[in-house]
């Protein structure tokens, strides 16, 4: 057990950044690698990196549950508080992974920043795995009480993982969806499978924000935009952990990315 001064927790946390950026198809998040200026990973579970053209950005297409835990115990490293070496993020599954890849270093050393795109066809990933599993299928009927429940558990789980990686900044993208009341009320929230997901990732992540477009007042150009601030006009889904960031600010993450980390002066 060791206390933490202030300078290193700042040290650490300057390191690395979880993130989630939400927002309607087509609004560009995927796009949004090209704004970094170091290396970045994308993992790929939408065949979605078209419009990808960051010459630095590498991909890693992911179809599977098993390699989606791979992935993540290579980034965040092994759990010391896991004992049973059978278990996801024990060492012994570090050590698989480890060697399997030629190193952690090798493998993902040169990357400041890694994009899992989408956390939506995440959860789609986690459930159809969910409904293979032996105890969600009884007497030939699907369980999915059970399934929804291993979604929520696993998929919470490898989230609070990523989280912990304090070497590189963790961003996940998700479609936001809008919503229509009985009182035809517009609300919006995020397109994952389950709902408890949904509404935990806000107190995981570091940042939250939703990305959209809105017209500039001073020149009446369009801009993309995050909002990042829950108390907005839209009801979007947001929040600045860092405290640093304006309630409305240019989509460009490299530029956020300083920002918060405190590299950047710039407070216009």
């Amino acid at each position: 057990m060791k206390i933490q001064t202030f300078e290193e927790r700042k040290m650490e946390r300057n390191l690395g950044i979880s993130l989630l950026i939400a927002g309607k198809s087509g609004v560009g998040k995927t796009s949004l690698v090209n704004d970094l200026k170091d290396p970045v990973l994308l993992i790929d579970m939408e065949a979605g990196d078209l419009s990808v053209k960051n010459k630095l950005c590498d991909t890693i297409k992911v179809r599977t549950v098993e390699e989606l835990f791979d992935l993540a115990v290579i980034i965040g490293g092994a759990n010391p508080a896991i004992i049973d070496e059978k278990e996801w993020f024990s060492q012994a599954h570090y050590d698989r992974v480890n060697d399997a890849v030629g190193g952690r270093e090798k493998f993902i050393g040169k990357y400041k920043t890694i994009m899992f795109d989408s956390l939506t066809e995440m959860g789609r990933i986690f459930l159809k795995w969910a409904e293979k599993q032996p105890e969600n299928n009884v007497n030939g009927k699907l369980n999915l009480r059970g399934c929804y429940g291993d979604l929520a558990r696993h998929g919470l789980r490898l989230l609070h993982h990523l989280k912990h990686t304090s070497d590189i900044n963790i961003i996940f993208v998700s479609i936001l969806e809008e919503v229509l009341d009985d009182f035809n009320r517009k609300s919006y929230s995020l397109q994952i499978e389950g709902a408890k997901i949904a509404k935990e990732l806000a107190g995981i992540l570091d940042e939250v924000f939703t990305m959209d477009f809105k017209k500039s007042d001073k020149d009446g150009k369009i801009y993309r935009v995050f909002y990042t601030s829950a108390d907005n006009e839209f009801g979007y889904p947001a929040k600045d952990r860092s405290g640093i960031l304006k309630p409305i600010e240019i989509a460009n993450l490299d530029t956020i990315l300083e920002k918060i980390k405190g590299t950047t002066n710039d407070k216009s």
